[in-house]
């Protein structure tokens, strides 16, 4: 994982990087409470608001913005300048910005994304099928940082 120069992580957030996908998160950033990134890449200037999610594999274009609760969906490429408004969801390659009413719409260009092969290494199936597998990996992957300590800022 890396952080550029002059960023601002707020309280509650989370910015990680997997073993797939590497976080980095440019020059002059604000992540803004509980925003969530992972195995992302975050370009310069951007603007990352509270609750802002941005799942892996993600590129955020410079000077772009993700607004309050606004996501970033899997493999999602947003242009520099582009903006996410609050509430709204970003998907595919490039990027549709799209209202969470349009549920049908964002799961037609998520679904081929494949968010549990991509992230999970599962083929997806039903979730009686699928979740075991899923929760027994991703538990395995977690409880291998059962020893990690937290840097604090000097």
């Amino acid at each position: 994982m890396e952080i550029g120069e002059n960023c601002i992580v707020m309280e509650n957030a989370v910015v990680r990087g997997t073993r797939r996908h590497h976080a980095r998160v440019g020059d002059n950033v604000v992540v803004g409470p509980r925003a969530h990134l992972v195995g992302c890449l975050v370009g310069d200037n951007a603007f990352l608001a509270t609750g802002a999610t941005v799942f892996n594999g993600a590129r955020i274009g410079d000077g772009a913005e993700v607004r309050v609760n606004g996501t970033v969906h899997l493999r999602t490429r947003l242009p520099a300048e582009a903006v996410v408004p609050i509430g709204w969801v970003a998907v595919g390659e490039p990027a549709e910005v799209l209202p969470p009413g349009e549920h049908g719409r964002i799961w037609a260009l998520q679904e081929p994304l494949d968010f549990p092969g991509t992230v999970f290494g599962v083929e997806r199936g039903p979730a009686r099928t699928m979740m075991p597998e899923l929760a027994g990996r991703y538990a395995a992957a977690l409880g291998a940082h059962r020893e990690d300590i937290e840097l604090t800022p000097e």
